[in-house]
Formats: structure tokens, C-alpha cells, sequence
């Protein structure tokens, strides 16, 4: 699966008209995880970061914990979060409130539609209201945001704390998967 972070066509936006944008800090781990694990949703996944250096390949370490879940994002490049990734995203996932509190910083309009993926996992229902009506319910621009919400960077990190980082997005996913139609 190849991580879609560039713009789609006009065709993809038809068949996927709901935009879901998983959000870290490189755009390496753990939103490129996340964005694989998602990728069976009806939706359109793209993946970005807040502090990126654009075009980087993806690390060993993050496509052998993708490996060992059975994912790949073959031909990932980083992406720096831009203007337009944030207008277009109905749901912005993210991977610990540093990224929340980043898109209510500089994207106060998209605060409504961005949260952590476990907070997403505890309050998203699902359904059968459209995924933007729920999202809109849960009024992500004024809840506070706990260190619970945190999944831990493995940047730097071993080959185990990549596996460990997988495990715990792979089991989150698999909560959210339902709830993204």
C-alpha cells in the first residue's frame, strides 16, 4: 500500500469523498503505521507530520514493525502537513496531543476535527450519523487534552519500542476501523 500524502485525483475523491489525515511529528512512525492499519477503510488516508524533512523514506525500523503486522506503505515519503491537508480532512488522527494542541495553534478553524487516536477510540461512535456529524458531536476544540492520549514516539528508539509502537496502533485501529464509514 502506498502511503497517499500528495494530492489524489478528482476520481479517488468520487469513490473516498471523506478525508481522514493521520498526523505525527516526522511523518516516519507512528502516523505512517496508522495510516496502513486504516488503509481498508472507505475513506481517503493521507498521512503528514508537523516537523518534517520532506521526501524522507521511511525507516528500516518502521517498515520491519509494519512488516511484522502483516502492513506495508511501499513508496512512503514524507510529508510536511500543509494548508490544504487540513482543509480537505474531515478527521484529523492524531498520535499524541502534542499534534492536536499543534493543529489548534495553527489551524484554529480544524480544532473541531482533530483528536487523538485514543481518544478517537473511547468516544468516536459508530453511527449510523455520517463520520463528520460524529466527529462534530464530540467538540475535540475544547476538550482537554490528557497524557493518557500520548502513543509513545519511537524515534531513536529499537527495534522493539517500533514493534511495541505497532502493537499498540495495530489494537487501536482495529477500535476505530468501524467507526471510520
Amino acid at each position: 500500500m502506498q502511503s497517499r500524502s500528495n494530492p489524489v485525483s478528482s476520481e479517488d475523491d468520487r469513490l473516498h469523498p471523506v478525508q481522514v489525515l493521520t498526523l505525527c511529528t516526522g511523518n516516519a512512525a507512528r502516523s505512517v503505521m496508522a495510516g496502513a492499519m486504516l488503509r481498508s477503510a472507505p475513506v481517503r488516508i493521507v498521512t503528514a507530520g508537523t516537523h518534517v524533512v520532506e521526501g524522507q523514506p521511511m525507516s528500516r525500523r518502521t517498515r520491519d514493525a509494519l512488516a511484522s503486522m502483516e502492513m506495508v506503505a511501499d513508496g512512503h515519503r514524507s510529508h510536511q502537513l500543509t494548508d490544504r491537508d487540513v482543509a480537505s480532512a474531515d478527521l484529523i488522527i492524531a498520535m499524541a496531543g502534542e499534534h492536536v494542541n499543534f493543529i489548534r495553534r495553527r489551524y484554529p478553524e480544524a480544532a473541531a476535527k482533530a483528536g487523538t487516536i485514543k481518544r478517537l477510540c473511547r468516544d468516536l461512535s459508530d453511527g449510523p450519523e455520517p463520520l463528520t456529524d460524529r466527529v462534530a458531536y464530540l467538540g475535540l476544540a475544547d476538550v482537554v487534552i490528557d497524557q493518557w492520549e500520548d502513543i509513545e514516539d519511537p524515534a531513536g528508539g529499537d527495534d522493539e519500542m517500533y514493534l511495541a509502537c505497532a502493537r499498540e496502533l495495530a489494537g487501536l485501529c482495529v477500535e476505530l476501523l468501524p467507526r471510520l464509514r
